[in-house]
């Protein structure tokens, strides 16, 4: 008979070993969301992945907070993050780095996620844009590639937390 893994049998690293660990070359970069719980949702699935960092800009709501707590389950405790008020000031501070920055969203110039070449020798930094109003115009000029879910259905978006978790996914997937 199948069962469910009790959460010590799961074997998962505690906070500490996690920020020793090697971490993908990869940064999230959220640009002015509005909700707590996208913001949560997104730390969670950046600890599930090892990612190096996220960056929180504009609005973006900051831990510590209750709401943020709820979906993160801890996971702020675990991945190293900061803020930027300007999204264009984060995108230059990554470039400056030689992180290639990427952004999700739905553009004249937009390449299909399954249609990108994931290069391990490169840097990436993914912007996340607003839940209603996407990335932030005047960041869409600075972006070196737009990347796109490609979708099926009669919708016209993903919620910005189960968008950022596919395409964190491909990227831990080819980078790790």
């Amino acid at each position: 008979m199948v069962q469910k893994l009790k959460l010590e049998e799961l074997n998962r690293i505690d906070v500490e070993t996690f920020k020793k660990v090697e971490k993908i070359p990869l940064v999230i970069i959220l640009d002015n969301l509005r909700s707590m719980h996208n913001v949560g949702a997104s730390f969670r699935t950046a600890d599930a992945f090892l990612i190096e960092k996220i960056i929180l800009c504009g609005i973006t709501p900051q831990p510590p907070h209750r709401e943020i707590h709820k979906a993160a389950l801890g996971a702020t405790e675990s991945v190293d993050w900061g803020h930027e008020s300007d999204i264009n000031s984060a995108i230059q501070d990554y470039k400056t780095k030689g992180y290639e920055i990427i952004g999700i969203e739905q553009t004249t110039d937009s390449v299909m996620i399954n249609d990108f070449n994931i290069d391990k020798s490169k840097k990436y930094a993914l912007i996340l844009g607003n839940e209603v109003e996407g990335i932030s115009d005047e960041a869409l000029p600075h972006i070196d590639t737009f990347l796109e879910i490609p979708q099926l259905g009669t919708k016209h978006s993903l919620n910005v937390s189960v968008c950022g978790g596919i395409v964190m996914w491909e990227f831990a997937k080819a980078l790790k």
